[in-house]
């Protein structure tokens, strides 16, 4: 047999080859037995070859695809410990009520999911039933408490209710208000914990972020084992995938990470069903194969669960390898073709596209072929996902993906199993209800049938069903999925660290990024509360001067540090460590905010409160994770986000896409978002001590769900001394107070009223001693503290007037006696200020940052944008100009003072 030639020289060849003969000789037999017995017996003698090199310890790089076989063959499968029977009969009664309830809803037109579940019944209730610990355990309990972290696949939440209604834990009425949540009492339409917050732990029907988060959750739970905070070694993380959802970039986005760092206490479980909402995940190819290479690269053990015991008969016949070959050759879509049309369709496609194939069909019956192609899937057979749940568990040194191949929609009936209109397909018929009925075998008289509401159907609380399905749970430590919160309060932090802040900088310049970060390194000396402290950053901790903290706290790697750093003789050396305090993802915002989410969940994922500040480049934050800041929001997660080198003009030479005008206003989309721009270093003390007392405070019932956004920056100013006048603390808390009251000229001087927020104060000031030193204009300055809080009590106090009650906004209020017109500036676009605007009693204009960045010094970008000093006191002339209270004139001449040219 003649050999193929290569693309390219082989690796080896630059290696000595000590017995040239004896190589020569094994290729020599290869080739023989290629040309005698066939390329595919030789393949299979390779592999054994390969297996057991690997099995003899033999270090030789793995295959990254294997054969479209299941991993573990029938006769290597453990026993299985359950009552198979009766857990089919509960599995049959989730199905029908998952079928029933969001069929029962569709007559509202609300729709809901019944296919994925229908596919991965046996996926999740082989969990249930033998593997997901319960948050019950006590004592001696491996999982210390915290069981097992489940990430649920979205789209299958009916099943999941379905089983809580079976165990007792919702009602009829609680299943048919699903997705009606508006009066209260409903369920949601997908797992969300700020909905259902004793039942779901991790929101993930945004595709690709349950898998990112599953990654960053099982590290997560070896930084709390390393660094001694909790022994997590008992919990497991399991996340539930579609194969569609693999598509998403964050699905695939820390797979190396995992693998890497050895997390073997995570599992991937992907439902190959073959089918994304609208068709074929990969039409033309194989998904499976596909994630098996993806995943092997990635440093992952793989256990592929394809086929029922249906195909065994298949596969030992077989002798030829013409059926694997076959396998691995039809793609995805046609396979979904074959489960739906009839036997002699698949002999003619299938086994007629071989000899040796037909040869094989001829000895197999049409009931043989029929369940094969139509409904024997691994995924739907108790005994081979236990199987591969178990070698999951079982496997050390690695993550392990499980593949699991599904009939999407089955015993949904014909209409339903493998089409690609599924997803769209929200209910079933009296017909489709009957058959799916028999085919399950359930006792439902037709009379309860007939009417056009199809009923729900329960075996009774002290059914045989119900108490083995309860005494299973018991077994594992309680009920699953379930949230609980641990109420865990942290003693307030000592004055010392926020007084430092509030005596100033004297001459020094500091920028208030840097402020935050002494404050928190401070913070982190503390007795009680220090070793919470999860400093999360994405690769650039020395752009944020938190080098300080390297040699003190540590990066956290599981390995320690087994090299020598290149830096080690500096006092700020690069320095890891297995109990590190520091989270140094490298540059991924995705897999920072993940961490961040794991650490900010940590209260009652594992019952010990975490305090994490993600800090990051501030145009990295909500414009790039915008999705997972709702995520982490849902999740009900509590810390500090920290957006640094803030603003359009701050930050220079970043351009058109990176100055960032705009993250104040995403961050105003969410309501768990508590914004803040503060201007100077006591203001940011001032904000983190009330997050820590509203987050994390002594009293745990006084905690609330937030998180707490500051945007600092990197100029450095010389940072005043906190004024010790009446109202300073509840307007920085509050988000307005007057800083600097103007000097008037005279008793009849103009006035404005200058608001600033973060580095703009400092124009608004320049601009206060100009308009008085030049134009005989009396402004006081207000830092504005936060835009978005101030916007947040005025919607409040709207809502309660709509309700008979008399409240005033807190702008409304502090600005009521202000002489003058009132003129806003910020670092950002208009819009963030005038947030505000409607409320405020003055006659009210804002300058801003609007357009896109670009490349340039501050004082330039400044003078573009028309922010700077001299702008903002044209703009405050122009006002009064437009008031009468100053000549028309005056704005000409400073316009032309300035050189801006002819107002």
């Amino acid at each position: 047999m003649p050999r193929p030639a290569r693309n390219q020289p082989s690796e080896l060849d630059q290696l000595p080859d000590r017995d040239p003969q004896e190589t020569a000789e094994w290729r020599e037999s290869l080739d023989a037995v290629a040309e005698h017995a066939g390329p595919e017996r030789a393949a299979y003698l390779v592999r054994r070859a390969l297996d057991h090199a690997r099995d003899s310890g033999l270090r030789v790089p793995g295959l990254l695809e294997t054969d479209y076989v299941n991993t573990i063959p029938t006769s290597a499968e453990p026993d299985f410990p359950g009552d198979e029977a009766m857990e089919s009969r509960i599995t049959a009664w989730n199905r029908w009520n998952a079928a029933a309830m969001v069929t029962r809803g569709s007559r509202y037109g609300l729709g809901g999911h019944i296919a994925t579940f229908a596919s991965a019944a046996w996926l999740y209730e082989t969990g249930f039933q033998h593997f997901f610990r319960g948050k019950d355990g006590l004592g001696a309990d491996p999982a210390g408490g915290s069981g097992d972290q489940l990430y649920i696949q979205g789209h299958a939440s009916p099943g999941i209710y379905a089983r809580a209604f079976l165990d007792g834990r919702l009602t009829e009425g609680d299943l048919d208000r699903f997705r009606q949540e508006a009066a209260g009492g409903g369920l949601p339409s997908y797992p969300h914990p700020r909905r259902l917050p004793w039942l779901w732990e991790f929101p993930t029907v945004s595709m690709g972020l349950g898998p990112i988060n599953a990654v960053y959750q099982a590290r997560f739970n070896r930084y709390l084992t390393n660094r001694g905070i909790k022994d997590t070694s008992g919990s497991h993380v399991w996340a539930f995938l579609g194969d569609g959802e693999m598509d998403e970039p964050e699905s695939t986005a820390a797979l190396a990470l995992a693998g890497r760092e050895q997390l073997d206490n995570l599992t991937f479980v992907v439902n190959c069903n073959l089918q994304r909402l609208d068709g074929p995940v990969r039409a033309n190819f194989k998904i499976v194969q596909e994630l098996e290479a993806q995943f092997r690269a990635a440093g992952w053990n793989v256990v592929k669960s394809l086929w029922g015991s249906a195909w065994d008969e298949l596969l030992q016949l077989d002798t030829s390898g013409a059926l694997v070959k076959r396998l691995r050759e039809v793609p995805d879509a046609q396979f979904q073709t074959y489960a739906t049309r009839d036997v002699p369709y698949i002999r003619e496609h299938f086994f007629g596209a071989d000899p040796q194939l037909a040869e094989m069909a001829r000895l197999l019956g049409d009931d043989k072929i029929a369940a094969c192609f139509h409904s024997s899937r691994a995924g739907h057979e108790p005994r081979k996902v236990y199987a591969a749940y178990k070698a999951a568990v079982e496997h050390e040194g690695a993550p392990t993906v499980i593949l699991a191949q599904t009939v999407k929609g089955w015993t949904l009936g014909p209409g339903f199993e493998s089409r690609n209109a599924n997803h769209q397909m929200k209910k079933l018929s009296g017909k489709e209800f009957r058959a799916m009925r028999d085919l399950l075998e359930l006792p439902i008289p037709d009379s309860k049938l007939d009417d056009e509401l199809v009923p729900y159907v329960h075996p009774g609380p002290g059914s045989p069903e119900v108490r083995y399905l309860q005494e299973r749970r018991a077994a594992l430590g309680g009920p699953a999925p379930a949230r609980k919160v641990h109420p865990v309060g942290l003693p307030e932090p000592a004055a010392k660290p926020f007084a430092a802040l509030d005596k100033g900088s004297g001459s020094q310049e500091i920028a208030t990024t840097m402020a935050f970060v002494r404050l928190v390194k401070d913070l982190m000396k503390e007795k009680e509360s220090g070793r919470r402290w999860v400093p999360v950053v994405p690769d650039e901790a020395r752009t944020f001067g938190m080098e300080s903290l390297f040699p003190s706290a540590g990066i956290y790697s599981p390995l320690g540090q087994n090299y020598d750093p290149v830096d080690r003789d500096q006092l700020l050396y690069y320095k890891e460590a297995s109990d590190g305090q520091i989270l140094n993802e490298g540059i991924t915002e995705a897999g920072s905010l993940a961490d961040f989410t794991a650490a900010a969940t940590s209260y009652a994922t594992h019952g010990e409160p975490m305090i994490p500040f993600y800090i990051f480049y501030s145009m990295f934050g909500f414009q790039r994770t915008g999705d997972q800041f709702w995520s982490l929001a849902d999740q009900l997660g509590r810390g500090f986000v920290i957006g640094a080198t803030a603003g359009r003009t701050t930050m220079t030479g970043e351009g058109l896409q990176h100055a960032d005008g705009h993250s104040p206003l995403l961050a105003s989309t969410n309501p768990a978002v508590v914004t803040y721009d503060p201007a100077f270093a006591y203001e940011v003390g001032s904000i983190v001590r009330d997050g820590l007392r509203r987050m994390y405070g002594p009293d745990p019932a006084a905690h609330e769900d937030l998180l707490y956004y500051l945007t600092v920056y990197n100029e450095p100013k010389a940072q005043p001394a906190k004024p010790e006048g009446e109202g300073v603390e509840e307007g920085i808390l509050k988000g307005l107070y007057r800083f600097k009251e103007g000097t008037a000229p005279g008793e009849e001087a103009p006035a404005v009223q200058l608001l600033a927020s973060g580095t703009a104060v400092h124009w608004a000031l320049d601009a206060q001693r100009m308009l008085a030193q030049e134009w005989g204009v009396r402004a006081d300055v207000w830092s504005a503290t936060s835009w978005n809080e101030l916007r947040r009590d005025a919607l409040e106090c709207d809502a309660a007037q709509l309700r008979g009650e008399e409240r005033v906004p807190y702008v409304t209020r502090v600005l009521e006696d202000a002489p003058g017109p009132v003129l806003a500036v910020s670092d950002w676009m208009r819009a963030v200020p005038d947030q505000i605007s409607q409320w405020v009693p003055q006659d009210w204009t804002s300058l801003g940052t609007d357009g896109f960045g670009l490349s340039d010094t501050r004082e330039a970008a400044r003078r573009y944008f028309g922010v700077d000093a001299e702008s903002v006191v044209v703009a405050a002339l122009a006002q009064l100009a437009r008031r009468g209270e100053v000549k028309r004139e005056t704005v000409r001449k400073a316009s032309e003072t300035y050189g801006f040219g002819t107002a």
